[in-house]
C-alpha cells in the first residue's frame, strides 16, 4: 500500500513539474509583441470589439514615392500601387545593407548623379526612424545609423564602376550613409531601371520635385461608404461606457467623459476626437516605441479600413503620427473643410495622449470607376506657376484624391496636391 501511494505522489509531482514547464513556456515565450522584433511595444491595450481590421506596423511603412533615374537627365515616377513599384520595394526587402560610412551632403552634387546616373529613389518625404526602417529592410547596426531619421535611399550605378552605390539621406538634410556592403549589383540595379524606360516621362524641375511631360492617365471613383456608429466608439474606447455622461456644445457636436478621457463627436463631420490628459508626463522620446504603441492602439480601439500610410513628426515631448489612407496608387486628402482618410495621434511614453478619425469609412470592390486625366508638361508647370507666384517655393507636386460627399458614399477626385516650403499645400486639376 505505501508503495503504491509512494508511486502516486510521485505521479502528482511530475503533473505539477510538467504544469510549471508549461506554464512557465507561455509566460516567457507567448507574451504579446513577441520576442523577435527589433523593437517592441511595452503598451499592451485590451482588445475591444472588432469593427476594422488589424494591421503590422509593416504595412504601414513604405515609400510615397519611387523615382526612376534613366540617365541622360531622363525620369519616371512609381507610386505606390503600381506593379513595377511594388516588383522592385519587395527586391530591396530582401537585399541586405552594412557597414555605413558617414559624410556630408554636400560632399557630392546630388543633382548631377540623378540627371547622369542610372538608379532609383525611394522617398520617405516626412522621414522613418531607422529602428523603424529594420523592421521592412535588411539593415546592419551601427551605433550613428541607428539614431538617424531617413528620408531617401538612393541606390544608382557610376560609369566604369562595378559595384552599386546605396545612400541613405538624413531627414536633418545634414548627412548621408552609404552601405559600403549592399547585395546589389549593377545588373540588378540597370534591370530596375529598365522598368521605367517605356513609363510616362517626368522632368525634374529646379525645387527637386517631379512632373510628368505629359498628362496623367488616373481614375475617379465613386466609393459606398459605411459608418462606425458613436456606441461601437463608446464602447471601444471607455473601459466602462455606462459610466460616461453626455455634454452638448453649442457648435452641436457631443462630448462623451467619464470624468478622466473625452471623446468629442462632430455628427456632421462625422469626425471624433479622444483624448487622454493622463498620459505619462513629458520623458525622453522614442519615436519606434511610440509608433509601434500607436499601431496596437487603433488596432484594438476601432481598426484600419483599407491601406494607409505613416507619417511621423516628432517633438521634445511627444511623437505625432498621422496614418493616411489610400485609394489605388495616391493618398486621400484630409482637409479642416473635409475630413476624411486620416488617423491622426500624439504619444506621450508610449501612451495614446489623443486620437482623431473618421467615423465613415470605404466599402472598396463595389464601386464604380471612369478613366480621367490630370494635366502635365507645359499645362501643368502654367497651374503650378499661377498659384506660386513670385515669392512661394515649391518643394513638392503630387498626385492625390480629393473626397466630396455624394448619396451613400463619396466621390474621390484625382487632383495635383502642391507643397511649399513653409507646409502649406494647395491643389490644382
Amino acid at each position: 500500500m505505501s508503495t503504491l501511494k509512494e508511486r502516486i505522489k510521485s505521479l502528482v509531482l511530475a503533473s505539477l513539474v510538467v504544469a510549471s514547464l508549461v506554464q512557465s513556456y507561455f509566460l516567457i515565450y507567448r507574451l504579446p509583441g513577441g520576442g523577435d522584433s527589433i523593437v517592441t511595444s511595452e503598451t499592451n491595450y485590451v482588445k475591444t470589439e472588432n469593427m476594422g481590421q488589424e494591421r503590422n506596423i509593416e504595412d504601414l511603412i513604405f515609400p510615397d514615392q519611387m523615382v526612376i533615374h534613366l540617365g541622360e537627365d531622363k525620369h519616371t515616377v512609381f507610386y505606390p500601387g503600381n506593379t513595377f513599384y511594388q516588383l522592385i520595394y519587395s527586391r530591396l526587402q530582401g537585399r541586405t545593407f552594412d557597414d555605413f560610412q558617414r559624410r556630408s551632403v554636400q560632399s557630392v552634387n546630388w543633382d548631377q548623379i540623378r540627371k547622369e546616373n542610372p538608379g532609383f529613389e525611394l522617398s520617405f518625404k516626412e522621414g522613418i526612424p531607422v529602428a523603424l526602417l529594420q523592421r521592412v529592410m535588411r539593415l546592419g547596426t551601427d551605433s550613428l545609423f541607428q539614431g538617424e531619421t531617413i528620408n531617401r535611399i538612393s541606390i544608382y550605378t557610376a560609369k566604369n564602376e562595378t559595384k552599386a552605390h546605396a545612400l541613405f539621406f538624413s531627414a536633418k538634410g545634414d548627412v548621408v550613409y552609404e552601405a559600403t556592403q549592399a547585395d546589389l549589383t549593377v545588373q540588378d540595379v540597370q534591370q530596375h531601371v529598365d522598368f521605367g524606360s517605356s513609363w510616362t516621362p517626368y522632368t525634374l524641375m529646379d525645387g527637386g520635385y517631379y512632373i510628368p511631360a505629359e498628362a496623367l492617365e488616373t481614375i475617379e471613383a465613386d466609393v459606398p461608404t459605411g459608418q462606425f456608429t458613436v456606441e461601437q466608439m463608446q464602447r471601444s474606447l471607455f473601459f466602462d461606457p455606462s459610466m460616461t455622461r453626455n455634454i452638448r456644445e453649442k457648435d452641436g457636436s457631443e462630448i462623451y467623459t467619464d470624468s478622466k478621457r473625452s471623446l468629442q463627436v462632430k455628427q456632421e463631420q462625422r469626425w471624433i476626437s479622444y483624448t487622454d490628459p493622463a498620459a505619462p508626463p513629458a520623458g525622453q522620446i522614442d519615436a519606434a516605441k511610440d509608433a509601434l504603441s500607436a499601431v496596437d492602439f487603433v488596432n484594438q480601439h476601432g481598426g484600419w479600413k483599407g491601406r494607409s500610410r505613416m507619417m511621423l513628426d516628432t517633438t521634445d515631448t511627444k511623437t505625432k503620427l498621422q496614418f493616411q489612407q489610400y485609394y489605388s496608387s495616391f493618398p486621400i486628402m484630409d482637409s479642416m473643410q473635409f475630413r476624411f482618410g486620416t488617423i491622426s495621434m500624439e504619444m506621450q511614453q508610449e501612451t495614446v495622449s489623443s486620437y482623431e478619425r473618421s467615423l465613415e469609412y470605404l466599402n472598396e470592390g463595389a464601386e464604380t470607376k471612369k478613366s480621367v486625366t490630370l494635366p502635365g508638361g507645359d499645362k501643368l508647370k502654367a497651374l503650378i506657376q499661377k498659384v506660386a507666384g513670385t515669392n512661394r517655393k515649391v518643394v513638392d507636386v503630387y498626385p492625390a484624391y480629393r473626397p466630396s460627399s455624394i448619396e451613400d458614399g463619396l466621390k474621390l477626385i484625382p487632383v495635383w496636391v502642391i507643397r511649399f516650403g513653409n507646409g502649406e499645400e494647395t491643389t490644382v486639376s
